[in-house]
C-alpha cells in the first residue's frame, strides 16, 4: 500500500506495521530522513538492530539468539522481484529497501503498490502544503507562536527540499520568540528577496499573476516603499515625456531589455491618463506616510491600479 511520507515523519503514533518498506522517489533528502525515522521507531519499539544487504537473492538470514529483530537495508538493493519477495516474507524480520528513481523502479513500485504486508513510500520536493503541514508541527512542538505576516512569509519561503527546510527550522529555533521577525529571518535564512523593481514590468500579466509577485517580493513596509519609488520613476518618465521620441531617449540604458514593454506602457497614455497616474502617485505616497502597519495592502492596490490606468 501507499502512504504519505509525511504520515510516518509527523505522525508520532504511526505504528510501522508492515514487513516491507519500499522509498524511493527523487527527494533524496526527504528519502533519507524517512529511512533514519523507520529506523528510529523500530529500534525505539523492538530494540531491532541494522544489518544492510546488497541483494535478496538467495538470502540467508543471519540467526542471533540475543537480538528479537533486525532491520534488513538495501540500498539500490539487487534481485527485488515477486518471487525473492515471496522467499522472505516468512522472516520474522523487517526489510527497507531504499531506491531513487529510474526505468526499473516503476515495476518494482507496483509489486509493493499491491502488497499488503508493504509501504511504498514516495519522496519528492515538498508542494506549500507539505511545507505548511511541516511547519505547524514544528510551531506546536516548539511552542512558538508567530504573527500570520512571518507565518505565510515562512510558508512560502521555506524550501521544497527537506534537508534545506529542516536546516532553516533549525536556525529559527535559535532565535528568541520576540526576535522572530521577517527582517532576521531574512539574514539567518538567506531568501532572496531582490528584484523589487521587476514588479512594474508585471503590467500586462493577469493580476493573479502579479498579486502572486508581490506576495513574493513585498514583505514589509520598507519592501512597499523602495516598490514605490521603483514604480514612480517608472510613472515619472511617462508624465514627463511629451513625445514617444522623448520617452525613448529618457529610458536608461541598462533597460534595454524592457525598453519595447516601457514603450508599449507609454502608447497606453494620453494626457488624461497622465493626470490620473500623477493623481495616484500623490494619494498613495500620502497614505504610505500614515498608514504604515498597512502599506503591503496599499502597496499592492498601487501597483494593480497602475494596471487599470495602463489598461483601461
Amino acid at each position: 500500500m501507499k502512504i504519505d511520507p509525511l504520515d510516518i515523519l509527523l505522525e508520532s503514533d504511526f505504528e510501522l506495521t508492515k514487513k516491507f518498506f519500499f522509498i524511493s522517489g527523487n527527494e533524496t533528502t526527504l528519502m533519507e530522513k524517512i529511512t533514519r525515522v523507520v529506523f528510529e521507531k523500530y529500534k525505539t519499539k523492538e530494540k531491532a538492530s541494522l544489518t544492510k544487504i546488497d541483494t535478496i537473492e538467495n538470502f540467508v538470514e543471519d540467526a542471533s539468539l540475543f537480538e528479537s529483530k533486525k532491520i534488513y537495508y538495501g540500498k539500490n538493493c539487487k534481485g527485488i522481484n515477486e518471487d525473492n519477495l515471496k522467499k522472505i516474507r516468512n522472516n520474522h524480520n523487517t526489510f527497507v529497501f531504499f531506491q531513487e528513481n529510474s526505468a526499473k523502479t516503476k515495476k518494482i513500485k507496483n509489486i509493493f503498490l499491491k502488497d499488503r504486508e508493504a509501504y511504498l513510500i514516495d519522496c519528492y520536493e515538498l508542494d506549500r502544503n507539505a511545507k505548511i503541514r511541516i511547519f505547524n508541527e514544528f510551531l506546536n512542538v516548539n511552542k512558538l507562536k508567530i504573527n500570520q505576516d512571518i507565518y505565510w512569509f515562512l510558508a512560502d519561503k521555506l524550501d521544497s527540499k527537506y534537508i534545506l527546510l529542516e536546516n532553516s527550522l533549525n536556525k529559527i529555533l535559535e532565535l528568541d520568540e520576540k526576535d522572530i521577525t521577517i527582517i532576521n529571518i531574512k539574514k539567518i535564512l538567506t531568501i532572496d528577496d531582490k528584484g523589487k523593481e521587476k514588479l512594474f514590468f508585471y503590467l500586462f500579466k493577469k493580476n493573479k499573476d502579479i498579486i502572486e509577485a508581490y506576495r513574493d517580493k513585498i514583505n514589509t513596509p520598507s519592501d512597499v516603499n523602495e516598490l514605490y519609488y521603483y514604480c514612480k520613476y517608472f510613472c515619472q518618465l511617462i508624465i514627463d515625456s511629451k513625445s514617444e521620441e522623448d520617452y525613448r531617449n529618457k529610458i536608461p540604458v541598462y533597460l534595454f531589455k524592457e525598453k519595447n514593454f516601457l514603450i508599449d506602457v507609454f502608447k497606453n497614455y494620453s494626457s488624461k491618463k497622465k493626470k490620473m497616474l500623477l493623481k495616484l502617485l500623490y494619494t498613495t505616497e500620502k497614505v504610505l506616510r500614515k498608514e504604515s502597519d498597512l502599506s503591503t495592502v496599499y502597496g499592492l492596490r498601487f501597483l494593480l491600479n497602475i494596471k487599470k490606468i495602463t489598461i483601461s
